[in-house]
């Protein structure tokens, strides 16, 4: 039997998620994995940033200004939220991150996506602020908590919270959790 030789590269590149590595949120290099799904060629998505891939810019900013201490504390971070494919479809992902420079969270990083839309469709029209809280209900906070994290009144949260139980036909907020990640209420 013959050893088998493989590269990082040849690892990287075949890995079965979408992996990328950054630097200063762009695209330094990335899988065919991940440029499938988002509905690009690799080659389309290195040396552009990161926003391509977010629903709006807006979204791209708060999510990069809310994981800079979790990161600067951790090394590391993971999430799931609402992304955008070329084709202007919103899926929801698992993104989980790793910085390669513990002291500037956004210097060079990491990252894995993982498509997550088999199992949790995006089956209404939210507001870029709707996915943002949406995304860290899934991830079972409070609205306190989220407040305190996005920078926004509890009671904001609170009325945010109000129009996605509306928009899902959700009577309770565990029926609204439910129903965000694809489970029958």
């Amino acid at each position: 039997m013959s050893a088998l030789t493989i590269d990082y590269e040849t690892i990287f590149r075949n890995a079965p998620v979408g992996m990328c590595v950054s630097q200063h949120r762009v695209i330094h290099a990335c899988n065919d994995a991940l440029a499938t799904m988002f509905g690009y060629r690799a080659e389309e998505l290195v040396g552009q940033s990161l926003s391509v891939l977010y629903p709006s810019f807006d979204e791209f900013e708060r999510t990069g200004a809310r994981i800079v201490p979790i990161m600067s504390a951790k090394g590391r971070y993971s999430d799931e939220r609402i992304m955008k494919r070329a084709n202007q479809d919103l899926f929801w992902c698992h993104v989980s991150g790793r910085s390669l420079i513990h002291d500037d969270p956004h210097a060079a990083g990491i990252w894995t996506f993982e498509d997550l839309s088999a199992k949790r469709p995006v089956t209404a029209q939210l507001t870029p602020r709707e996915r943002e809280i949406a995304a860290l209900l899934v991830e079972g906070k409070t609205s306190k908590l989220i407040a305190r994290q996005v920078g926004l009144s509890p009671r904001t949260v609170e009325m945010h919270r109000a129009k996605l139980m509306r928009k899902f036909s959700a009577a309770t907020s565990s029926e609204l959790v439910h129903r965000l990640v694809g489970v029958a209420g």
